[in-house]
């Protein structure tokens, strides 16, 4: 009887597996699958293999966060009034502009602002980091080799033209890999799927069902269709929609908190007062 250590590892079981030469990239998925079937791989393997086999076909375009969805600073706004929208956007790198979107001049880093904090000498052009800018057509397994050897997280995406067409980072990347990268603002997988914030507004699990949905907010969204909200705001959108899209449905206003290339994760949701209303005198 074979020992712990002579048991052949999961990577010698799965080439043996493999031994059948694949002639193009669907056979190697089948194969892949099959091997999945036979229990040579979990389920998390085989996402983040054909997830590889997935950003080698893609492009920055693909992926890219469109230039009107960039949370941008403008280098002529004062640092107390846009430190607001830095903290609630809570991003770790901002493009900053001068004179609009199409004029990148620079990357802030979020946690330069600790000096103005410091009460230091403050200059937000000394503070700039260069911005790179890259095709929208650059392939994303070039772009996550570029990234890893300069140390960029973000790049600026221009058109044929030059104009700024978008963003990517490399969280944007590696999501096509790995699937959505949680960080500190995130869900946490242990709260409730609905919790109403000090503002009366609600933050909302894309997997809520929809009968908990109406239960807790009193609404009576159909569930004929969709089982989940997150399945029918995405219908409502017609796409699958970004961080920060908004939409106004059956009296609901929803903005999109987190959504990745693959699915949306979380909404904030705000209860419409009827038209009709009017405050009593």
């Amino acid at each position: 009887m074979a020992t712990e250590s002579e048991k052949p590892s999961l990577l010698e079981r799965l080439s043996h597996f493999l031994l059948r030469e694949p002639e193009d990239r669907e056979q190697l998925v089948t194969l892949l699958h099959s091997a999945y079937e036979n229990n040579l791989m979990d389920a998390d393997s085989l996402a983040m293999i054909e997830g590889v086999l997935q950003v080698s076909e893609m492009q920055v375009r693909d992926i890219m966060i469109p230039r009107s969805q960039m949370d941008v600073i403008d280098i002529t706004t004062p640092p107390e009034a846009f430190i607001p929208h830095v903290i609630e956007t809570a991003h770790s790198r901002f493009p900053v502009i001068e004179d609009n979107k199409n004029d990148v001049i620079g990357i802030l880093l979020a946690k330069d602002l600790l000096r103005y904090y410091a009460g230091e000498d403050f200059e937000i052009r000394d503070m700039l980091r260069p911005a790179i800018f890259i095709p929208e057509s650059k392939r994303l397994n070039v772009l996550l080799k570029e990234f890893r050897s300069n140390r960029n997280h973000i790049a600026i995406v221009v058109d044929e033209y030059g104009g700024v067409a978008g963003m990517v980072t490399i969280e944007d990347v590696l999501e096509q890999i790995v699937g959505d990268i949680e960080d500190e603002y995130d869900y946490d997988e242990d709260e409730d799927n609905i919790i109403q914030n000090a503002n009366g507004q609600y933050r909302v699990k894309a997997l809520t069902e929809i009968t908990d949905f109406n239960e807790t907010l009193g609404t009576t969204l159909s569930d004929e269709e969709f089982s989940t909200i997150g399945g029918l705001v995405v219908s409502q959108f017609g796409h699958l929609p970004k961080r920060n899209e908004e939409i106004t449905f059956n009296g609901l206003h929803v903005k999109v908190l987190r959504a990745d290339s693959r699915r949306l994760h979380s909404i904030m949701v705000e209860i419409l007062k009827p038209l009709t209303e009017e405050t009593s005198e």
